[in-house]
């Protein structure tokens, strides 16, 4: 493996978007639509097991809501919905609330020193990748990632591969060239059946899940202050993620956990 780029998922892996984000949206756009639906912290958490914002409030209707009676367009209803969340969530980011996880900042910014190429591979909308991304790293900092694959730009959703191997083509190189950040279960699985080896930082939601295939799973990508915590995999003597560590893990990759 030569090193020349990271592949990072976004809500979870770049920030703690799902709970104080995400979930808090979704309750909004509910209120505003006159529904009696509310997603507590700990039921979120079950539904993130459904990939795509879209997809999980149709799986909630489905699951939890039998004597609601839908519109004639469900669809049509979901995606206005969907659109209602996205607008309240974009509006708690431009309040500065949700910040970048730890070291995730310190490491984009010395893969670009270093001239590894960068690419983001999500579920979320790609107007709330930009406006996490602007929001917390500054306004030109969309244009420091190769490509940005998001939301529909495929159809099958994580645990799908697709959404890696669109990014993998729009990079033109080899799994075996990459390395991928995700948070959760679905993305480690994404990532793998595309012929990627993730390093997985868990958060609350994800940290009790299976992550077979990852090449490390930690607690966070980690500072020089607070290093990172490691939950699966074996990452040396490092106390965080640096360049030179992932360009380590070569051998790795290459021919397997040891």
């Amino acid at each position: 493996m030569s090193l020349q780029a990271l592949i990072f998922d976004v809500d979870g892996t770049l920030a703690d978007t799902e709970r104080d984000g995400h979930r808090v949206a979704f309750n909004q756009a509910f209120t505003d639509a006159d529904l009696e639906w509310h997603w507590s912290v700990n039921q979120y958490g079950q539904l993130l097991k459904v990939a795509g914002g879209k997809e999980r409030i149709h799986f909630y209707i489905q699951q939890f809501c039998p004597h609601w009676q839908p519109p004639t367009d469900l669809m049509g209803f979901i995606a206005e919905l969907h659109a209602a969340k996205n607008q309240h969530y974009q509006t708690l980011l431009a309040q500065g609330t949700i910040p970048l996880r730890p070291g995730v900042e310190r490491l984009l910014r010395e893969a670009r020193a270093e001239g590894i190429r960068l690419a983001i591979a999500t579920t979320s909308d790609l107007p709330n990748v930009i406006a996490l991304l602007e929001h917390t790293l500054g306004t030109d900092s969309p244009n420091w990632f190769e490509t940005i694959a998001a939301g529909d730009i495929v159809s099958a959703k994580k645990p799908a591969p697709d959404i890696y191997h669109y990014a993998l083509s729009q990079l033109a190189l080899a799994p075996a060239d990459c390395l991928v950040f995700e948070d959760s279960q679905v993305g480690c699985q994404a990532a793998c059946a595309a012929g990627c080896r993730p390093i997985i930082t868990v958060n609350d939601y994800t940290q009790d899940q299976g992550f077979t295939g990852a090449l490390l799973v930690i607690d966070s990508l980690g500072t020089p202050q607070h290093p990172f915590r490691i939950l699966a995999g074996f990452a040396k003597l490092t106390a965080y993620i640096d360049i030179p560590f992932l360009k380590s893990l070569g051998s790795v990759v290459m021919d397997g956990p040891h």
